[in-house]
């Protein structure tokens, strides 16, 4: 279509592609928009036709790795071309923003997989978003507020299960302003860490990493325990079966769900270690 454009996003315009989110049924953050946009300001972009935005897209560079999100058209725009255009533009913008030889990830909405195949991304796994009720627990000794590790410990923990490094993202990330963010500790090393955050509908936990599936019960109860009564989501990748047996422990049920797919290689990472990824929008 000839009136289409592509450009980068204002911060303004960060908050149309959330709100956009949250009308899919994506139920982002209260602060998403604001600590996505200090990670990479020049990480959004939008589609506009006759100078409306009609569409949104991120497209975050860690460097040697880039993710891609927030992909939506305004639904009565849809089954017209105007996404198949825009995505591969956004896919060639990030590849330019990357260091030689990265790969690029996404969580895309089931249905799109074949979309996305077709545009050279290889699934590996699906990652599921569990719900269910915040419960009173006792926390285990083990447990500590994150804001009393050092960050060099956190920052270890996190690039080895995300598998690159995002300082700036994280620094952020783990000081949730209407949440909770704890770590598992032993011997004055951090086994694990997880952060609970407000989401538009309940809470969310994301990330939650650990070693083992003990350092996993702690964190994930102790960050349960700060929401009692409310509604919880964790985002679990489905090839870590300890993370599946955990939401099952806990009676949480399937209630959306993408599939993770890359372009340029897959990352090894330790999936074992993953028992809630960060978030569907920047990996």
């Amino acid at each position: 279509m000839s009136d289409l454009s592509y450009r980068m996003a204002t911060r303004e315009e960060l908050d149309v592609a959330v709100s956009l989110a949250a009308a899919e049924g994506w139920n982002p953050g209260l602060d998403d928009a604001d600590i996505f946009w200090q990670t990479d300001p020049e990480g959004f972009v939008v589609v506009e036709m006759a100078g409306e935005v009609i569409g949104t897209g991120s497209i975050v560079s860690y460097g040697d790795f880039g993710f891609m999100g927030f992909f939506i058209v305004k639904k009565e725009l849809r089954q017209q071309g105007i996404g198949r255009g825009f995505w591969h533009w956004r896919k060639e913008t990030l590849k330019k923003r990357l260091n030689p030889g990265a790969s690029i990830g996404l969580d895309g909405v089931f249905d799109m997989q074949p979309f996305y195949a077709g545009g050279g991304f290889a699934f590996t796994h699906r990652n599921l978003r569990m719900q269910g009720l915040g419960r009173s627990a006792i926390p285990s000794p083990h447990i500590a507020a994150l804001s009393t590790v050092p960050f060099e410990q956190i920052a270890a923990l996190d690039r080895r299960c995300f598998g690159f490094k995002r300082d700036r993202f994280l620094r952020r990330w783990i000081e949730p302003k209407h949440g909770l963010a704890v770590g598992a500790m032993e011997d004055g090393r951090l086994k694990g860490y997880g952060v609970i955050r407000e989401c538009m509908q309940g809470f969310k936990i994301g990330p939650l990493f650990a070693e083992d599936r003990e350092s996993a019960e702690h964190i994930f109860l102790a960050l349960s325990n700060h929401v009692v009564g409310q509604d919880l989501y964790l985002d679990i990748p489905e090839n870590n079966p300890a993370a599946v047996a955990l939401t099952n422990q806990h009676g949480m049920k399937e209630v959306f769900g993408c599939a993770r797919m890359y372009a340029g290689g897959i990352p090894a990472l330790p999936w074992g270690m993953v028992y809630g990824i960060t978030t569907f929008e920047l990996g």
